[in-house]
Formats: C-alpha cells, structure tokens, sequence
C-alpha cells in the first residue's frame, strides 16, 4: 500500500533537515516535455501569430501578430490576465506610440517590466532590422517613444529577435553581419552584448561559439535564455534537425562563466516535420512557448506551448517513492547529473532540500520518463 502523500512530504522533510549542510555542488536536472499544445483564442488567431514573452509575473503576455487592428504588417500586442489561473483576456495593440507602420515583433520584457526589447525595420534604424527598446515608470504607465539601441549593438546588416537575461545585463540576438558577401547571408549567428550595471550602455556584441554557431551553411537564431541564464533555446536548421526544417534547439552550460556545450535537438516529442521557430522560455522554466506551421492551428502560424517537467522517478520503476529519495541520498553533494530537479525543471546547481521539495511533490504519481532529453 502507498503511504499518503502528507507522510511522504512529512518523511521528506526529515531527511532535507539532516542534510542541509551537504556539500555544494553544480547538477544539472534531467526532464521531459508534454505534449505541445495550441493555447488557442484569444492568444491566436486566423492571421500569423507568433514571437512571443511571457512576462516575469505570469500576468502579462506579449507577441507580434499581423491581424487586424495593428499599425503595420507585424505589430506587437499583449494579453493580460489577474491571476496566473485565469484565462487570457482579449489581446491589445501596444499602440502607436510603439508600433509603427512597418514589421515590429520579437519583444522580449525585462523583469521588473520596464523594459521592452523589440526588432523593427522602422525608419530611423542602421540596417535592414535593428533592436530597439522603450521603457515606462511603472508597470502602470505606457510605453515611452521606442529609442534605437544605436551602432555599437545593431550593424547596417540584420539585427534582430532580441531575448533579455533575468538580471538585466546580458542581450542574446541574431544577426547576419558576419555572413554578409556569402551564399548564406540571409542566415544568422547569434551573439550577446552585455553591461556592467542597467545604467550603463550596451558593450560591443561577442559572437557565441560554435556549439551554438556551428557554421556559414546554418542558421541560429531566435535565442530565449532561462532565468537562471543556463540554457539557451534557439531555432536552427544544422543537421539532426527534422526533415528539411528550422527545429527547436538548446545548448547549456553548468555556470553562466562557463562556455555553451554542444546543442541539442528538442527531438519529436516537441518538433514537426515543418518550421519550429522562435522559441520563448517562460521564467519560471515550466513552459516552452513557440511558433510552429504544423497542423492543428487556427492559422498558418500559430503559438504553441509545452510543458517541462523534472525527471524525478530517478530508479525508472515507473514509480516516484521512497526508493526515489534513497537514491537522492546516495548522491547527496555530488555532481551526478540526474538529482538537481529544483527548482523546477532546470535546478539550481545544487542538490539539497530544494530537489527534495520537488520530489515530495511528484510522490506516488506515475512516472514517464519517454522523452527524455539528456
């Protein structure tokens, strides 16, 4: 017979309190995807919807759309809801003090939603697409006059789908500068350009390396970075994608000092056969959102989301129990890839009470561990 879910946690917090004072150590947790789900009304619609950012609250969501009511051929719009339980209300034109009259998307928002990073071939930029930002106050007050992010981050070439760190200080973007004169100048790099504080200006874009980039012939963009700047998801078309198709990638790295390791295929479980783009991680790592043209859609491009969910039946007996949290025990303060699950899904670099939690939470459901990405 199982024991009830209050023993267990009761049990798991006896053993978090003795263990406290383990060793420190970076981990990195092991997870699995659900099935990608279209969110449907009001977030899409007939037209092409799509460049996605979940704000840091959970209660504002923004992306570009071309459907009626906007300014231009791609506007931006947001979507509001008072509780993270509640259903999305109708989505409202940023209007026109933001959007203009041309292609205006990708909008990534800063944590404290203050800033609002966007691409747009607007006049006034340096290339065909630069990056630019408006800010407000508060998060009560409009967005300001949107100001160019200037020449020392955009280039006279493409600079575009933007994605902001949690603390404010890193920038990742696309670009083709280094491609311009070749058979593949219409394919990008992604790079990052930083800053010492957020007062400060933006430093000169460093290209990412070839774990990311892997070369001219492929294209990387549409990077979205976790909150815990550890795993980058991106869009490309490098070989082990599926079919002749742009996939969803990720590449990680144990510390935000370390390099980016070699990137990964999200596989079939989130993939189709056709275009997996623009991918947007939502702050608290349990959701992926993307824009894909496969079935199932309202129209021909559509947002998607998948959930994330931690590995945490850690003996794969197809049951999370007791046996789970020997396990856990056995590798307390080590560096073993499999136990650092909280939070979720991406951990903290440390196994200790925090992966406890998240276990006691996952104790007797059943566990699939199917599509696995490691």
């Amino acid at each position: 017979m199982k024991r009830s879910k209050l023993n267990v946690i009761t049990a798991c917090l006896g053993i978090a309190f003795l263990l406290l004072f383990g060793v420190t150590q970076f981990a990195k947790a092991e997870f699995i995807f659900g099935e990608p789900e279209n969110p449907g009304a009001p977030l899409n619609s007939p037209h092409a919807d799509g460049t996605t950012c979940l704000a840091p609250d959970g209660l504002s969501f923004y992306f570009g759309s071309d459907r009626p009511g906007g300014y231009g051929m791609y506007d931006m719009w947001v979507a509001t809801r008072p509780t993270t339980s509640d259903a999305w209300g109708t989505p409202v034109n940023l209007g026109a003090a933001v959007n203009a009259s041309a292609d205006d998307g990708c909008p990534s928002v800063s944590a404290d939603g203050l800033e609002l990073y966007f691409t747009s071939d607007r006049s006034g930029g340096h290339g065909s697409y630069d990056i630019w930002v408006t800010t407000r106050p508060s998060v009560l007050d409009p967005w300001g006059e949107p100001v160019n992010l200037g020449q020392t981050v955009n280039s006279s070439r493409f600079d575009a789908t933007p994605t902001l760190s949690f603390d404010g200080l890193s920038l990742y973007f696309g670009s083709n500068r280094d491609k311009a004169g070749t058979a593949y100048s219409h394919l990008c790099y992604i790079y990052v350009t930083t800053r010492p504080t957020r007062d400060d200006p933006w430093g000169p874009p460093v290209k990412l390396g070839s774990t990311v980039n892997p070369g001219l012939e492929y294209d990387s963009d549409h990077p979205s970075i976790s909150a815990d700047g550890r795993v980058l998801f991106f869009t490309s078309n490098r070989p082990g994608s599926i079919g002749d198709s742009w996939d969803l990638w990720m590449a990680t790295r144990p510390t935000t000092d370390a390099e980016w390791a070699t990137a990964m295929n999200l596989g079939s479980a989130v993939n189709d056969s056709l275009n997996d783009l623009w991918p947007n991680i939502s702050p608290d790592g349990s959701t992926l959102f993307f824009l894909s043209e496969r079935a199932g859609g309202l129209g021909g491009e559509d947002i998607w989301q998948v959930s994330i969910e931690p590995v945490v039946d850690f003996n794969a007996d197809g049951t999370v129990d007791c046996l789970d949290i020997c396990d856990l025990v056995d590798y307390w303060g080590t560096d073993n890839s499999l136990y650092d699950v909280g939070p979720t899904p991406f951990g903290d670099g440390v196994v200790d009470a925090q992966d406890l939690i998240i276990l006691a939470e996952h104790m007797t459901t059943d566990a699939d561990d199917s599509n696995d990405v490691e």
